[in-house]
């Protein structure tokens, strides 16, 4: 793990990477802090999860409109403002519950579509601060692995803050968002970069085919996340253990950090836009056995061996995303990568409902394998599209003394 000692004593990266863990916990907070609020108010849970599914896809949609106008007007204004916002949004649905449901649906809309794009801002800042390749890709296996600890810490802190009350839930997860935010925003670093003239036309990064080809098929990847999340709580139920389900979500978050960490300790051979379809296979191959849903014990480690190439795909194709995106559009394209993980994310937790209602707990853990496998097919059609251009250096160089 050398690699990764070197990256946290450079200047800032500790601080950068702190400080956007720290304003995404209410990534991994705010659903289930929507969902419980509005239960406690009565709600059903048809509501409640509509509710969080409302939430999510205005995360999703909002990433790519605040990283265009990151882009455009530098990070500190626009992640404040948004954090502010999403904050606001968070405390009005505590004041006026679920009902008049349309304030609350305005309420949880704004929470989500204001979420700061602090991971697309983070991306688009380490190669101006750190000094090297090595140390890019470091930074963002480190960022993909540590990413799971969100989905870990954060429902943790909503169900100690929800035994005071659900508003204090609502509440104290807009705040950490603001904090966290200030944290970056408030470091040279932030405050120094700009993005570079941009051409002036409405797609964006969207114009670069292997950028389209990526997203889509980290669209499909998404997928088998979200059929793996609701899946398990088949599974739990099946087994008549309420315990399961977060065992099994763990023990693939597990995977995913230990397999970041390797990744990310190293370089590895050849190119980024080689590499990925190899990832895509082996995440793929991760997740084809759950359909097998055998004895938990079993189901544990299959849930630890389909994480484990979760956080180097994602690794690998950020790095592809530093390439891909035309100039002055490198925040959107990253903001867009969490749209489409997103997206894919709220489409499987469907998927997984229709597999169940067809074949059992097998067919809702079929939806992952299928996921993954499409994920790697629109790779491999689109794979010469990948081929990015020749490395650019950072538009604005960063001083980064300590």
């Amino acid at each position: 793990m050398r690699a990764y000692g070197e990256f946290l004593r450079l200047p800032y990266a500790g601080r950068l990477l702190g400080g956007t863990l720290l304003g995404r916990l209410p990534n991994g907070m705010g659903m289930l802090a929507v969902v419980l609020h509005v239960r406690a108010e009565g709600g059903g849970y048809p509501l409640a999860g509509a509710l969080g599914a409302v939430l999510g896809l205005a995360t999703a949609a909002g990433q790519p409109v605040l990283g265009r106008i990151m882009d455009r007007l530098g990070q500190p204004r626009v992640l404040l403002l948004s954090a502010l916002a999403s904050a606001a949004g968070f405390t009005l649905l505590a004041v006026v519950g679920a009902d008049p449901l349309p304030l609350a649906i305005g309420a949880v809309v704004l929470a989500g579509f204001a979420t700061p794009p602090l991971e697309a801002g983070l991306r688009a800042l380490w190669p101006a601060v750190l000094p090297g390749p090595a140390q890019v890709q470091a930074a963002y296996a480190l960022d993909a692995a540590a990413q799971e600890i969100l989905f870990t810490i954060g429902p943790l802190l909503v169900v100690a803050a929800a035994a005071l009350s659900t508003e204090t839930a609502l509440v104290l997860t807009g705040a950490i968002g603001i904090a966290g935010t200030l944290v970056i925003t408030t470091s040279r670093p932030s405050r120094e970069w700009r993005g570079e003239p941009r051409a002036a036309d409405w797609a964006g990064p969207l114009r670069s085919p292997g950028l389209r080809v990526l997203l889509l098929s980290l669209t499909f990847a998404g997928v088998a996340l979200g059929v793996y999340a609701v899946a398990v709580v088949a599974y739990a139920e099946r087994l008549d253990d309420d315990l399961a389900s977060g065992l099994l979500l763990a023990a693939m978050s597990a995977g995913a950090l230990a397999g970041g960490l390797v990744y990310g300790a190293r370089p590895w051979p050849g190119e980024a836009h080689r590499r990925l379809p190899w990832l895509l296979a082996a995440l793929a191959a991760g997740y084809l056995p759950l359909m097998w849903a055998p004895g938990l014990p079993a189901m544990t480690v299959l849930a630890f061996l389909s994480g484990i190439f979760l956080a180097p795909v994602l690794a690998c194709s950020f790095s592809l995303v530093d390439r891909l995106a035309p100039t002055g559009t490198v925040t959107e394209a990253f903001a867009w990568v969490v749209a489409a993980v997103g997206a894919g994310t709220s489409l499987g937790a469907a998927v997984s409902g229709v597999g169940q209602d067809l074949a059992g707990v097998p067919g809702a853990f079929a939806g992952a394998g299928a996921g993954g496998v499409l994920a790697l097919l629109v790779c491999l059609l689109g794979v010469r599209s990948l081929r990015p251009a020749p490395a650019r250096p950072p538009s604005v160089p960063v001083a980064v003394e300590a």
